[in-house]
């Protein structure tokens, strides 16, 4: 037991973690954890199990404590925190299923795009399935990424394409009243209107009136 728990104690060391500053629920998840690592290994799969559950577990660790806990790097740690647990495992099963040899064809935009928007809590993982089960190609997240741009189906252009736009009725309001209303041009201001002349004033040459 002692040596168990000396081999503990430099594991937490190497993650750069003091022992004695740890509360009692955190020394227990860690115990527990290493008892896992012990029993199961160090390879990708157990460790991405471990990272997914350090991450989200709230025993108030840093990502770059469970980024050394567990052997990944520390960029790696942080994309991993917003992946819901159905995306860790189809991640796993992805790098499970070998290195990607398929290609995405531009006649696969439409069937693709279709699926996207009957299943608008797919996972880039669940459209990789689906063109696996639809075409039999094995394409990487990359290759999928740069397709969903290039035809617009990436998040970015649906989520522009849903937001509300102006109506052709109210533009056109719009440049109506700005059309009607003056526009001042730096400090210059239209001069008045010229006032009437006075009454009885000379308007101009007249004809006198003969003598008599």
């Amino acid at each position: 037991m002692a040596a168990m728990d000396g081999v503990f104690t430099e594991w937490l060391s190497r993650a750069q973690i003091v022992e004695d500053r740890l509360s009692a629920e955190q020394r227990g998840v860690l115990r527990a954890v290493f008892v896992f690592r012990q029993r199961c290994g160090e390879d990708y799969y157990s460790s991405r199990v471990l990272s997914h559950f350090l991450l989200h577990c709230e025993a108030g660790l840093k990502v770059a404590q469970i980024a050394r806990l567990v052997g990944i790097s520390r960029p790696t740690a942080s994309r991993q925190q917003g992946v819901s647990s159905k995306e860790a495992i189809q991640a796993a099963h992805h790098r499970m299923a070998g290195r990607p040899h398929g290609k995405l064809l531009p006649r696969y935009a439409g069937p693709i795009a279709e699926f996207i928007l009957t299943h608008v809590d797919a996972t880039r993982y669940d459209i990789i399935e689906f063109i696996q089960r639809t075409w039999n190609e094995h394409v990487s997240t990359v290759a999928l990424h740069h397709f969903c741009k290039k035809f617009g189906l990436d998040r970015g252009a649906r989520a522009e394409a849903k937001a509300p736009k102006p109506s052709v009725n109210r533009a056109a309001t719009d440049r109506a009243t700005t059309a009607a209303s003056p526009v001042e041009t730096g400090s210059s201001v239209a001069p008045p209107p010229p006032s009437p002349p006075p009454p009885f004033s000379r308007r101009g040459p007249s004809t006198r009136a003969p003598s008599s």
